[in-house]
């Protein structure tokens, strides 16, 4: 007799007289590390902000009083940090650089493990490890968008980018001759159905365009399970070879452009069907985890979809231009937490013995019994939430939560590293001015969820790599980057196991619940799709994951009941930095906002990539750069 059972995400068969450790490691196994061992990167189920994360955050949110006033401080340092993300790792290092590494530094995370979006999922199977990225994914345009700043400190880590790019193998997925596909739901299209041969754009892809195996657009939608109205609309739609916007001024385009959301331009200009329209409905939900009723045709045009080619206005050009197709190929085998274990790994050596550049460091084990040790003159010190920060006379004083405990320490100088809209309830004596403008920034939610599957023989099956679905849960679904190095080999075989990224924005899940958006601006969306998020259990979580994927792959012969191995779901509440929206922002008032929000306060100052409203790793270091120089000694 055997079942099957879910072990904090990991599936077994549960047989007589074995526990499903002994199952999953073998009968004789030594599980003792496994179980004791302080080790966040191998757990499953749910990760990223779980309810202890955000448990005081929140009650400091809701008008809890702390009292720490009665409270000694034990400890003294040069800086504390608040975030233990890319901002803190790399604001410590900067820290040590211009001021030395005998300085005394203390980072505080509310999370149980240091690299906030920047984290490592490490799955261990029977035949091996698989190693994927449970946040921050790759490197964004690093030849168009990096700072001399950010190079400098990447090559001190032993990154370098044109390596970086080498450890790619970007013909793996083409060689098979898989490409992108569409899954049309039942729910939604009357029938499951997998077309592939997708030949659209897409912005930073990591698939050269030659290679993508695209069939021509006319092939591809004849595919589709729509009329053939809708098929034919959608047909011309993709060829550009109209101007929607005939009769409006090159002037009047431009501000159409910046002022009405993607949808509506396809509703009132392109004049496509609600069904058609469908189609649309999740296109926007990774890359800037808003729905097509909340991103501008001008972040639309940006982003290569389809409806603007005829219009007459300026091409994008410079910057920008290579910003959107420069290749996305920039990552590390478990994304970008490489870099923030490189600057653990630096800031305390004793953590690891391998670490010295980024292959090293790819299948080094971390210690991380050693981040807190009183010895290191920088400590890490998580499962800590920071509930108030204020200056004092010649330096500050921070206090935080630890295991329910209240402790206090005395520092010179203080880096907010942390979600900017919490600094408010963190410094209450700010300036009214600079609370209101860091509160501007609303962070959205996004859930980055892998799923270890036995084989992936039904994606060679529907000949594709990567599935878009639109208003589905999970608008991305994809085979994890072929990415070799440091010893690591990204799976190869279809036979074997191998790692699914699923992209979710909760804003999704509020659609599909009949949760009404109209009317409300890009931070108002953010925060329904955050408390919709912090809802869910895990068990919902993985009833969604199943039930998509067996919808998705079952024609291909895939049986979730026995195909999916583990599960881990990222979930991400406060995930990308706010980011300026033309429906609802202003530019110059845009730019004043985050000057104020980012103001130094007495011995305070304030980094993190909200400070500069934007969701990327080099905007983080940045941030940090600036913020570190800000400090007066």
């Amino acid at each position: 007799m055997q079942r099957r059972d879910f072990l904090n995400g990991m599936a077994l068969a549960i047989v007589a007289g074995m526990t499903p450790l002994q199952l999953l490691y073998g009968k004789d196994s030594k599980i003792k590390d496994f179980t004791k061992e302080y080790y966040p990167p191998q757990w499953l189920g749910l990760r990223g902000s779980n309810n202890k994360s955000y448990q005081y955050a929140h009650m400091l949110r809701d008008g809890d009083k702390f009292n720490f006033s009665s409270i000694k401080p034990k400890e003294n340092y040069d800086l504390v940090i608040v975030g233990a993300g890319i901002s803190g790792l790399a604001a410590a290092c900067f820290y040590q650089e211009k001021f030395g590494k005998d300085k005394k530094i203390l980072i505080l995370d509310n999370h149980d493990d240091f690299g906030g979006h920047a984290r490592r999922n490490e799955i261990k199977l029977d035949d091996g490890t698989i190693l994927s990225y449970g946040g921050s994914e790759s490197f964004q345009s690093p030849k168009a968008l990096y700072s001399k700043e950010v190079v400098k400190l990447l090559n001190s880590l032993g990154v370098n980018i044109d390596d970086l790019a080498k450890r790619f193998d970007v013909n793996f997925y083409p060689d098979l001759k898989l490409s992108r596909g569409v899954y049309f739901s039942k729910e939604n299209f009357g029938v499951d159905k997998v077309v592939n041969g997708n030949p659209r754009k897409v912005i930073c892809d990591d698939i050269p365009e030659s290679k993508n195996n695209g069939k021509s657009i006319e092939d591809f939608i004849k595919d589709f399970p729509l009329n053939s109205k809708d098929k034919k609309d959608l047909i011309t739609l993709f060829k550009s070879d109209k101007d929607y916007l005939k009769g409006m001024s090159k002037e009047e385009k431009e501000e159409y452009i910046t002022k009405t959301s993607y949808k509506k331009f396809l509703e009132d200009k392109v004049k496509l069907s609600e069904k058609a329209i469908t189609f649309f409905e999740g296109m926007t939900d990774d890359f800037l985890a808003l729905g097509i009723d909340a991103t501008s045709c001008e972040d639309a045009r940006a982003s290569f979809l389809p409806g603007f080619d005829k219009l007459g206005l300026d091409p994008i050009e410079g910057e920008a231009l290579a910003e959107m197709e420069e290749p996305y190929i920039y990552h590390c085998a478990d994304g970008n937490a490489t870099v923030a274990r490189l600057m653990v790994r630096r800031l305390i050596p004793k953590v690891s013995k391998k670490g010295k550049n980024m292959d090293d460091v790819t299948l080094a084990h971390f210690d991380y019994s050693k981040l807190d040790n009183p010895k290191n003159k920088v400590r890490l010190r998580l499962n800590s939430t920071v509930i108030n920060v204020e200056n004092t006379k010649n330096g500050a004083l921070v206090s935080y939560v630890n295991q329910g405990k209240k402790y206090r320490v005395k520092t010179k100088n203080v880096v907010m590293a942390n979600y900017n809209s919490m600094i408010p309830y963190i410094i209450p004596t700010l300036p009214k001015e600079q609370k209101e403008a860091l509160s501007k920034n609303v962070k959205t939610s996004l859930l980055h969820t892998k799923v270890i599957i036995s084989n992936w023989e039904p994606f060679m099956k529907l000949g594709v790599h990567e599935i878009y679905s639109p208003k589905m849960p999970y608008a991305r679904t994809k085979l994890d980057y072929p990415v070799d190095m440091g010893g690591y080999h990204h799976p190869r075989d279809p036979k074997k196991p191998i790692c699914v990224h699923m992209v979710c924005s909760p804003l999704a899940l509020a659609n599909i619940q009949g949760i009404d958006l109209e009317g409300l601006d890009a931070r108002d969306r953010a925060r329904v799709g955050r408390n919709l998020l912090f809802t869910i259990s895990f068990e919902e979580h993985e009833k969604i994951i199943r039930n998509q994927l067996q919808g998705m792959l079952g024609s291909a012969g895939f049986n979730h009941k026995k195909d999916i191995l583990a599960i881990v779901v990222n979930r991400w509440g406060h995930c990308y930095s706010y980011t300026e929206n033309s429906l609802y922002d202003d530019p110059k008032e845009a730019e004043k906002t985050r000057l104020t929000a980012r103001k130094p306060f007495g011995n305070i100052v304030i980094a993190n990539s909200d400070s500069y409203w934007s969701a990327y790793m080099h905007s983080a270091i940045d941030q940090a750069y600036r913020a570190v120089n800000e400090i007066e000694i």
